[in-house]
């Protein structure tokens, strides 16, 4: 199906970032479930909102835009980032290039927190402890933990969406399955995934 070699790459490249970083998304779910499952069209990070200045002074020679989005519907568009402007809500994503020969692109997830607390951009009550958020592959690439993964995918599942949880749900531990319970039901109550939880 194929190999982690973008994953790794990304490792790689930020090996010296001493910030938090995770592969976010399908990355993600594979990475967890330790094998490639599908073709990913991009790879996509998370990092703390807090920290895009230190990505960005890390990635010095990179050309960064931010996306733009009129409603939280849309699609977005993207503009320039100019370097002294931090990005708030509701602008949470970046797009970073290269133009180095080597990765060329990197979607960049911004991530809201508070003290030792991440917090869900879609509900705010919706918080987990910032040392729960990642886990580490057995490649040693760092990712996004599944239940925060799929706690994004629930708004509205696509294919991909669904086989991810399909893969996940049965291997979560009980507390993070109980948390994901939860916060689904927080944000979408009746939602089809709960009765599977």
């Amino acid at each position: 199906m194929g190999t982690f070699e973008e994953p790794l790459r990304i490792a790689t490249l930020l090996a010296h970032f001493q910030r938090p970083w995770f592969v976010a998304a399908g990355w993600a779910v594979d990475l967890y479930l330790g094998r490639v499952t599908r073709q990913h069209k991009d790879l996509e990070i998370a990092i703390l909102r807090h920290d895009q200045h230190a990505l960005r002074r890390y990635l010095k020679s990179w050309e960064f835009k931010k996306v733009k989005r009129v409603s939280a519907e849309s699609e977005g568009r993207l503009e320039p980032w100019s370097e002294d402007e931090s990005l708030e809500l509701p602008t949470h994503e970046i797009h970073a290039q290269s133009g180095d020969g080597g990765l060329t692109r990197l979607e960049i997830l911004l991530n809201e927190c508070s003290g030792q607390d991440w917090i869900f951009r879609r509900n705010p009550e919706i918080t987990r402890p910032v040392s729960l958020i990642g886990l580490r592959s057995q490649i040693g690439v760092p990712f996004l933990a599944p239940e925060i993964v799929l706690l994004y995918k629930a708004k509205n599942p696509k294919a991909n969406d669904e086989a991810d949880f399909n893969s996940v749900r049965q291997l979560l531990a009980e507390e993070p399955r109980a948390w994901l319970r939860w916060a689904i039901e927080a944000c979408h109550p009746g939602h089809p995934w709960l009765s599977k939880l």
